[in-house]
């Protein structure tokens, strides 16, 4: 019987496809429109792809569920518990501002309402100890209220120092669920167990915040995949880009805060060691926004430094995408001093570029591109959707008019000005880490990222690039090549000069049994491999590095080479060290990860000597003119296939722009090489 490998990637407009085909080994993508009411109809409309649902094997999916609603503010109403005195946390945030000098900035509202916030009396010390036990009269009076005021649909729990010791918590946890049994309840040790009160409030309320609403989302997921025989494995990929069971995202919804971007990062890892490039920058180009992160010697680069809202941290494990407000759909404009700006404010799906013919008159970067010839009116997606060209001409026109400019000129200006402001995101991810972009290669997917690839390349100093196959529907792609994969961490607060070796040699025992059993219940427990690492500073700063190490027992000699390793990985990253100086080691951190079979991907026909087949040419202007340019469809390149630009490549999804005298080839997968990858 044949059994498929299905990855799903939940959109605004579309819902991504991938299936792999364990038997013959054939990978087929494919887009379904989404539907916004309910999700699960455009999931399983696109499942109908298949004769028999018995034949999907093993299904992972990518949903904006819990990120649209927090963006959106469309989240459950949440009741907050915390130490008495200290209910205003949420509400006093931090010090630092948006704009330094901007004085008409307000901070952004928590995710509670402060009539919404309890306090109560407990109180448990740095050191674990107890000074005043929690007061459970008193909490279950809190319960009362909450459950008489008709409003709260949720509860978030933090007391302090609950880090180091979570008995309060959890005592906490079982009243309230025996006085409150249809509220779901988010404690801060099960969401963040680590320092900072603040940080790990406002992710304990953004866990209960979206608790009810992806519960319920789960559950109607699991109900409908069984009345449709679908009951195999179904998994949620987490922000970390591993994954976890429906029932599990039920319970720890935060965890799937950023899970679409995850999957381009983990499939551009895999084709990364495909290719043999040890240093890619993932660019992920759709309609709204660009995200960027990298790849170094193989590994994705993670943090729990993350704001959904400016102010409003998340620090759950993810994999580190920064995101900006440029995309195809970004909006060129003219500003009060006469100059033309493009973006942040994008045409969305509706009504989209002037070019989509659904009412849009302003101009987006596609309808530049159209004007410039680079995208085919006739074929885009794949010739499902035919674009006006006069209109995006007249959209363009109409700020070129105001800038006394051509409207190809003007087109050219709009294409630049966002590629200068994709170049941002790129050096954020490179330069701001102290990473040479020429040690770089760049992965262009999404809907337009290769179209403005090879443009980047030369912006940023990126010698090389390359273009995936399936680059409208990487993400999805990246779900079926993913790991099953935990992240557990702890705040210990220890400085080098007065280290206790038995207690953080425990605390990482446990943090590693802990992530095992995790997986355990998910179903995996073959494969595994464990990574190591402590969030250390220098007394007094304010920020921790994290360093890797790779022992599970911490001794004197262990200890100090931890040391040297954060000394040498802060002069790295910030030019300078101070070798004499205490380290305050603040968190200890272990990923437990269970190495999943990976699809196996297929070599193309070999076409070595001889010269791709042109489709047509078509004039596509560029910075040093137009040029008569030749088309390429992409689904008859062959390996070995070597091209000279300036040409243009079209498939389904995408379109690939070569510039004059770049060099292009097709490698034995089919990914297409830009540049020096190309000439090697």
């Amino acid at each position: 019987m044949v059994k498929y490998l299905v990855g799903i990637d939940v959109g605004g407009t579309f819902t991504d496809f991938v299936s792999y085909n364990k038997d013959s080994k054939i990978i087929e993508v494919w887009k379904n429109p989404s539907t916004p009411k309910d999700p699960n109809d455009g999931i399983l409309n696109g499942l109908g792809k298949f004769n028999q649902p018995s034949d999907v094997e093993n299904i992972r999916l990518g949903t904006t569920i819990a990120t649209n609603a927090i963006l959106e503010r469309k989240g459950a109403s949440v009741g907050y518990i915390t130490t008495k005195g200290f209910k205003d946390v949420p509400f006093i945030q931090r010090g630092n501002r948006r704009g330094h000098y901007d004085i008409t900035w307000v901070k952004p509202k928590p995710l509670a309402k402060r009539r919404h916030c309890f306090e109560v009396q407990e109180r448990i010390l740095s050191d674990g100890s107890i000074e005043t036990p929690l007061d459970e009269i008193a909490l279950r009076e809190i319960a009362q209220e909450i459950k008489n005021s008709n409003e709260i649909e949720a509860v978030a729990v933090n007391f302090l120092f609950s880090y180091v010791s979570p008995v309060h918590e959890r005592q906490a946890k079982q009243i309230l669920e025996s006085e409150l049994p249809n509220i779901p309840i988010s404690i801060s040790y099960d969401v963040l167990p680590k320092w900072k009160e603040y940080e790990r409030a406002s992710t304990t309320i953004a866990d209960a915040y979206v608790k009810p609403i992806v519960s319920k989302q789960m559950e109607t997921i699991r109900e409908r995949f069984r009345e449709n025989g679908i009951t195999d494995h179904v998994a949620i990929i987490k922000s970390n880009g591993g994954e976890m069971t429906i029932d599990s995202a039920g319970n720890t919804p935060i965890q799937m805060t950023v899970s679409g971007p995850t999957g381009g990062v983990i499939a551009g890892k895999q084709i990364a060691a495909l290719c043999g490039v040890d240093h890619l920058v993932t660019f992920d180009m759709g309609g709204t926004s660009t995200d960027c992160s990298t790849v170094v010697e193989g590994h994705e680069s993670f943090t729990t430094d993350f704001d959904i809202e400016f102010g409003i941290p998340i620090q759950i494990p993810m994999i580190d995408i920064r995101t900006i407000g440029a995309g195809g759909g970004s909006i060129a404009w003219i500003d009060k001093g006469g100059m033309l700006r493009v973006g942040p404010e994008s045409a969305g799906a509706e009504p989209g570029p002037a070019c989509y013919g659904n009412g849009g008159v302003r101009p987006a970067v596609t309808d530049a591109n159209v004007v410039l010839g680079r995208i085919s009116p006739e074929n885009f997606l794949g010739g499902d959707m035919s674009l006006d060209k006069e209109a995006a001409f007249s959209a363009v026109k109409s700020v070129a008019d105001q800038l006394g400019r051509g409207v190809e000129d003007t087109a050219l200006a709009i294409v630049q000005i966002a590629n200068n402001n994709m170049v941002g995101a790129l050096r954020s991810v490179l330069v701001e880490r102290g990473l040479d972009p020429r040690d770089f290669t760049l992965l262009a997917f999404g809907g337009a990222g290769p179209l403005h690839a090879n443009d980047l390349m030369t912006d940023a100093g990126i010698p090389s690039g390359i273009i995936p196959n399936y680059p409208g529907q990487f993400s999805a792609f990246g779900f079926i090549m993913t790991d099953a994969r935990v992240d557990v961490q702890r705040t210990v607060q220890m400085t080098s000069k007065a280290f206790d070796s038995n207690r953080a040699t425990e605390t990482l025992v446990e943090l590693i049994e802990s992530g095992k059993t995790e997986l355990e219940a998910q179903g995996y427990n073959k494969n595994i491999e464990i990574y190591r690492s402590v969030e250390a500073r220098y007394l007094g700063q304010n920020y921790e590095l994290e360093v890797p190490i790779n022992f599970d027992v911490f001794d004197e000699s262990t200890t100090q080479e931890m040391c040297q390793s954060f000394h040498a990985q802060h002069k790295a990253r910030f030019g300078f060290n101070i070798p004499g100086e205490s380290i305050d080691v603040i968190t200890i951190k272990a990923t437990v990860v269970s190495v999943t079979e990976k699809p196996e991907l297929a070599k193309i026909t070999n076409g070595e000597g001889s010269f791709p087949k042109e489709k047509n040419r078509r004039s596509v202007i560029f910075e040093d003119g137009t040029h008569e340019t030749p088309v390429f469809s992409r689904k008859d390149l062959m390996s070995g296939h070597r091209i000279i630009g300036p040409a243009i490549i079209e498939e389904a999804a995408s379109v690939t722009v070569i510039r004059p005298n770049s060099n292009l080839k097709v490698d034995q997968y089919g990914n297409l090489l830009i540049g020096k990858v190309a000439e090697e």
